[in-house]
């Protein structure tokens, strides 16, 4: 992504953390939340910007937290480790079903650089020609827009929570120039929100902004101490092909010992040895199937 750089250091404790006015503080008027968001957003800007902070890890985890919220909205039971396992544990010729489709289809839009085609990808139920088009229905400043496409699907698509939010964040990514989309809004608005029109939306999708601004400079912070300690740990691994796992880990929310580029019993011997170095999570609690993640 392109962010602004304002310090070199890259140590993951220096992240700035979101000022205590804009956490604790209440809001009411367009004029007070649009300030808020506003303040939220550059802060994590510019913690977005910090060599420290995995960035495709940070996207990936995000986008968990939307499809969970996507879920929620269509009234589904499914929560993020199950999620998980309708994404990861899926077998050639097997169906995700719909909330695995969820997940899908947020992993797929912020893997790559926001374009109508990579949006396609995420959205193969609809043609380039209607999502270039409900792109273009946003105008004026980064929330505004953001809230004037999330309106325009909506409309057309009353049930399309999934395609009406990933566009939305597609939107807000393109005014704030970003180059790939990071899930905000649909962790942060309420069922009820997405019934909302006209300033009423524009107030709503500020408040969630703010609330998941300031939890995704925490998750940011979070996975950066992570990240360094698995930097860290990563010298004391002995097995071929471990380079390429760290690799892995460190771009992707969670990892099957099946898909590391080591035999099967050496990619589980290595990510048990990860759990005790304390730089990997067993993210399922079973003993069979199991998940890894930062």
């Amino acid at each position: 992504m392109t962010f602004a750089r304002p310090d070199p250091i890259s140590d993951p404790d220096t992240l700035p953390r979101m000022p205590a006015w804009v956490t604790s503080a209440r809001a009411e008027t367009l004029e007070d939340v649009a300030f808020l968001s506003g303040a939220a957003l550059n802060h994590l800007h510019l913690v977005l910007g910090r060599d420290e902070v995995p960035q495709a890890l940070l996207r990936d985890r995000l986008a968990l937290s939307a499809a969970e919220a996507c879920v929620g909205f269509s009234g589904r039971p499914e929560r993020a480790g199950e999620l998980r396992d309708a994404v990861y544990l899926l077998r050639p010729g097997d169906l995700p079903g719909p909330a695995g489709e969820t997940c899908l289809a947020w992993r797929r839009a912020v893997e790559r650089p926001v374009s109508i085609k990579a949006l396609g990808r995420a959205l193969p139920a609809f043609e380039p020609g209607q999502i270039a088009t409900w792109l273009d229905a946003g105008k004026g400043g980064p929330v505004t827009r953001a809230a004037m496409v999330l309106e325009a699907v909506l409309r057309e698509a009353p049930r399309g929570e999934v395609p009406a939010l990933i566009l939305a964040d597609a939107a807000l990514a393109q005014a704030l120039g970003w180059d790939q989309i990071v899930p905000l809004l649909a962790a942060g608005l309420k069922r009820a929100d997405l019934r909302k029109r006209g300033e009423d939306l524009r107030i709503a999708c500020h408040r969630a902004l703010t609330f998941s601004a300031i939890e995704a400079v925490r998750l940011a912070a979070d996975l950066a101490r992570r990240a360094a300690h698995l930097k860290a740990v990563a010298p004391k691994l002995r097995a071929k092909g471990a380079a390429e796992a760290v690799a892995m880990f460190l771009t992707r929310d969670a990892v099957a010992p099946a898909a590391l580029p080591l035999p099967d019993r050496a990619a589980r011997r290595l990510c048990d040895r990860l759990v005790d170095l304390g730089a990997l999570r067993e993210l399922t609690g079973r003993d069979t199937f199991r998940l890894y993640g930062v």
